[in-house]
């Protein structure tokens, strides 16, 4: 087991690949990034196959799509940003010079591993940070595999020995070491309540986000076959480990029974009452989620709980009566099961949407299906969310998949989530930018600083990361130094050597 002296080493060379990654201009940067979502993309099927196996969760075809998303798309979204060179404002008289956070703690749960790896360690490098990557112990061996691909890719295309490195063995007291470490510049915590606290008490800046519990309202404008079809699609999508999954569904009296036929008809398996309590009984032992549940696919939960359905059943809908804490079918299932109710206006399914988030998920997200831009509207100011999909599957539509918000594993729950950022997370988050401001009398002129740049875009050495002639723990042989140039890299792939350490947590969310 790693100690934590020896992890510090571990942040010893992320802050001096950090140091040395911070001089690099937006040519190199654009460069290394491109060929660490391509290697991570190349990977995509072989990583989503490992996760499934080893966290017993998902489905492996709908994790390639998230892998993809969070590789090659996550650069083809942000094509064009510029996290690296000045900004010049002549008409404020401001110039803004982007500063790195440094080291970057990503904390990585067990439901969405390798995309979440892939899409923090690409945030990080985009913004000229280094990452050490702390995966859940119950997804630690894809994880860890994941970044090490992307390391390598990002050493070989010039980015400093170090920039990406990886905690491979469970430790809590390991983890909670590194958040409190004054090398840790930044903790970006996906995880469980406990875990996002811990990250939030550690004395270092944090990014952390809050649980779902999704409610869906479907009004009696909605298409109704579309409704149900995107709610079946969302719900069975990779068995509904996305935090963004429908929790519960919500659904005016008059357009009720045409819902409950046309969700048949997608995959959807409607229990009555006594299925309902015997599932609920199942998922629910002692008041609080079997964890068995977590992305298990319908007919396996449905079977585990004695009840009787095909094996194609793609999701199963539980009606339950009032929204209240009470009623287990109302909190967060990550699964494909969904507690259903019905209302008989818009605005009791407005109040209804509104309980289902004070149970759980304030600040997180809701989705509407509608035709009515009033209730739609309505729907948006009352329910305590800071993102709601309409006409979209919420797994896909709030974590920006299929619809245009920033795409993300990491969903920011803001003031009233408690979490620090209300937006999908995003490059800006892990850069700040230092400005120059010029007096505003326009009698002073301000410089041009038209086309300079305090950061190195000629080619030039990469030093290896100094060690002392005894320090042999998890590190790579020495090797020459190596050479980087903005334009076309031609270096030889080297494997970063794996780094021990991981954080546990009884919950994870994504």
């Amino acid at each position: 087991m790693t100690t934590i002296a020896q992890a510090g080493h571990l942040l010893e060379r992320a802050r001096w690949a950090a140091a040395a990654y911070a001089d690099y201009d937006q040519a190199a940067v654009a460069a290394i990034t491109a060929a660490v979502a391509e290697a991570g993309y190349a990977e995509a099927e072989r990583f989503a196959t490992a996760a499934v196996a080893e966290t017993g969760m998902g489905v492996a075809a709908d994790k390639v799509v998230k892998n993809r998303a969070c590789s090659r798309g996550i650069v083809e979204y942000y094509n064009g940003e510029d996290y690296v060179s000045p900004r010049i404002d002549s008409a404020r008289k401001i110039v803004e010079i982007p500063r790195p956070a440094g080291v970057v703690l990503a904390l990585t749960p067990t439901t969405n591993p390798v995309a979440t790896v892939y899409f923090k360690v690409i945030l990080a490098l985009m913004t000229r940070n280094a990452v050490v990557v702390a995966p859940h112990p119950r997804a630690k061996q894809c994880s860890a595999d994941a970044a090490r691909v992307l390391a390598e890719a990002a050493v070989g295309a010039g980015a400093p020995d170090g920039i990406v490195q990886v905690i491979d063995e469970p430790a809590i007291s390991l983890v909670e070491a590194l958040m409190a470490d004054e090398r840790t510049d930044v903790i970006v915590a996906t995880g469980g309540t406990g875990v996002v606290r811990a990250a939030y008490s550690s004395g270092n800046p944090a990014l952390g986000v809050g649980p779902g519990n999704v409610p869906v309202f479907v009004d009696a404008s909605a298409d109704v076959n579309a409704a149900a079809r995107r709610i079946v699609d969302s719900k069975a999508f990779d068995n509904s480990v996305l935090c963004t999954n429908e929790s519960v569904l919500i659904a005016e009296d008059s357009i009720a029974e045409k819902l409950r036929a046309a969700l048949t008809r997608s995959g959807a398996h409607i229990l009555d009452d006594a299925a309902a309590r015997r599932l609920r009984e199942y998922m629910f032992r002692d008041g609080h989620l079997n964890t068995e549940v977590v992305g298990r696919d319908a007919a396996w939960i449905a079977g585990q709980a004695g009840l009787r359905v095909t094996p194609k059943t793609r999701v199963l809908v539980a009606p339950f009566e009032h929204v209240v804490a009470e009623e287990m079918l109302a909190h967060e299932k990550l699964s494909p099961v969904i507690g259903m109710t019905t209302v008989p206006d818009a605005d009791r399914g407005i109040r209804a949407a509104r309980a289902v988030v004070r149970i759980g998920g304030a600040g997180h997200s809701a989705a509407i299906h509608s035709e009515n831009p009033a209730v739609i509207t309505d729907f948006a100011a009352q329910v305590p969310v800071l993102r709601v999909s309409v006409n979209v599957g919420n797994s896909t539509g709030s974590s920006g998949l299929e619809t245009n918000l920033a795409p993300s594993m990491t969903i920011g729950t803001g003031f009233v989530g408690r979490s620090s950022i209300g937006e999908n997370l995003q490059p800006q988050h892990l850069v700040n930018w230092a400005r120059i401001a010029y007096n505003s009398d326009p009698a002073v002129a301000m410089g041009d600083f038209a086309g300079i740049t305090p950061w190195h875009s000629s080619a030039g050495p990469v030093p290896a990361y100094p060690r002392a002639s005894n320090d042999d723990i998890g590190a790579p042989p020495p090797r020459p130094p190596i050479t980087r140039t903005a334009t076309a890299p031609t270096l030889a792939l080297t494997r970063c050597a794996p780094n021990c350490g991981s954080w546990s947590s009884k919950n994870s969310h994504n």
